[in-house]
């Protein structure tokens, strides 16, 4: 991405949150740790981008080095996320001196060669630099770990990603000066300065080129697109990533049957699902992308999408057929919201997709959508894909305001005992009705009165810093935050009496 953002002080001190309503305040780990897991660092329904990064820049001030560390190479390893662990490290940098705790951070975390240029870029916009003085006064400790992050790069992951932008990848290595492992390496180093690295082979090379030559027809033109796409799919260099978003483009090219055998065999491996790091919601882009596509293999390859996404939760343990479980939805206004300028996917889609992910993984269970209302919908388990198209198609009936107490109030007028209930929110409730009910209210009222032993998760995937219920473990409310697969670790910390940061503390750093 692109910085392009400014600073400023800009903290609120009311314990309200943006709808105005009744808020919790959260330690200041646990604010970061939500802040950190749910960043895109574009602008939000409530909150801008550059007010995310003044209060990760405050957050940081406010907590300990080592928690910050950990934290990035949690997000980094752990949830897949690229930019944010790069804010931390530049924030870290500002105020940590006196060990090499930021070089080892730097290291661990950049982990793509793009990633060199894109913190220096970030580097440049926290302290006020532009053009030639972001290469003066790097911070050492910066430039140690970019030096040691340089030496792990071969000339195939230089070439792909040493690109235009505000710093080049040429630029990286006049300031950082790393040192080269071996004469090829040197040799490489030297290739990148005089912009001689040899073109990689990667889709992105190969259909540009093959884009800019001319056909005579266009059966010509199919033919060799065709080819080409069966070339990249039986090469092995076409990646999990680059396979998920070009699957139209796939179908289109009308590639052989046997093609289509490996496309499918390269999508349900469970192995390449795991390396591939992917987010859970970029499998219901591909799946929405192929619903508009007409091709014999469409069906084939939404099952495909279906067996893809059900990896993610294979290990998820502690929801047998004895444990109660609600899942409930947030499909409100302010969560329809892109998470990013260019995606077509929305804050309610990963609420969505993670509560069908773990539905899949209960045997007893209940699931629905609140917005002015709540509202029960029984949907067949092993479908989370086609269980999010349909919760999509319906969220209409139940309006678009925050009324998530009704969750709770709900089981309370049933009179009906679970175990837990499960959250999937921006964390904004407000009561339209008014009436005057709070998830608060209800929560310590449902306890009282129905479940004493049941807990409440409320999966926050927006991280605006507060909380509709107090988070404490003598209350039965646990904080869970993010967009990966990975949010079902934090679960099973919490059914071994651990918390939110108890992954994040098990970072060996």
């Amino acid at each position: 991405m692109r910085f392009n953002f400014s600073f400023r002080k800009n903290k609120p001190t009311t314990v309200v949150n943006h709808e105005g309503a009744a808020a919790f305040t959260l330690t200041p780990q646990l604010e970061l740790y939500a802040a950190v897991a749910t960043a895109a660092l574009s602008d939000q329904f409530y909150e801008k981008a550059d007010t995310r990064l003044v209060r990760l820049r405050e957050l940081v001030a406010q907590n300990e080095p080592l928690f910050v560390a950990q934290l990035a190479v949690y997000a980094r390893e752990k949830m897949y996320l690229r930019t944010v662990p790069l804010v931390l490290c530049v924030e870290l940098a500002r105020l940590h001196r006196g060990d090499n705790l930021v070089s080892r951070l730097v290291a661990r975390v950049v982990q793509r060669a793009d990633e060199i240029t894109e913190l220096l870029a970030f580097y440049a916009l926290a302290n006020q630099r532009q053009g030639q003085k972001t290469l003066n006064r790097l911070s050492k400790q910066l430039q140690k770990g970019l030096a040691l992050a340089f030496n792990r790069f071969d000339g195939y992951q230089l070439a792909k990603y040493d690109r235009a932008g505000q710093v080049r990848l040429r630029d990286a290595l006049f300031l950082v000066h790393p040192q080269a492992k071996s004469p090829e390496q040197q040799q490489l180093f030297d290739q990148l300065v005089r912009g001689e690295l040899p073109t990689p082979y990667t889709w992105e090379t190969e259909l540009s080129a093959l884009g800019q030559q001319t056909f005579t027809t266009d059966a010509e033109r199919q033919t060799a697109f065709r080819q080409k796409w069966e070339e990249l799919i039986g090469s092995g260099k076409l990646g999990y990533m680059a396979l998920l978003r070009n699957l139209r483009n796939i179908l289109e090219a009308e590639v052989s049957a046997a093609a289509m055998e490996r496309v499918v065999a390269a999508l349900t491996d469970e192995r390449a699902v795991q390396r591939s790091k992917q987010l859970p919601f970029r499998f219901l882009a591909a799946y929405r992308e192929l619903l508009t596509v007409r091709s014999g293999h469409v069906a084939r390859l939404l099952t495909a999408l279906e067996t893809a996404i059900g990896h993610s939760t294979q290990n998820l343990r502690g929801f047998g057929a004895d444990t109660r479980v609600v899942v409930a939805c947030d499909v409100s206004g302010s969560m329809q919201q892109p998470v990013s300028a260019r995606s077509k996917v929305q804050y309610f889609d990963i609420g969505l997709v993670l509560g069908m992910l773990l539905q899949t993984r209960c045997a007893h269970v209940v699931t629905g959508m609140f917005g002015d209302t709540w509202k029960r919908v029984p949907l067949p388990q092993n479908q989370v894909l086609r269980n999010v198209q349909e919760l999509y198609r319906r969220e209409g009936e139940v309006g678009y305001s925050t009324n998530g107490y009704l969750v709770v109030r709900d089981l309370r007028l049933r009179n009906e005992a679970v175990d837990k209930v499960m959250i999937f929110t921006d964390g904004q409730l407000w009561n339209s009705t008014g009436d005057g009910g709070t998830l608060a209210q209800e929560w310590a009222a449902y306890r009282r009165t129905v479940a004493p032993q049941a807990r409440l998760y409320l999966f926050d995937l927006a991280g605006h810093g507060a909380t509709p219920v107090q988070v404490h473990e003598q209350d039965g409310v646990a904080l869970i935050a993010g967009w990966s697969d990975k949010v079902f670790d934090v679960l099973q910390a919490l059914e071994n009496g651990g918390s939110a940061l108890t992954e994040i503390e098990r970072i060996d750093f």
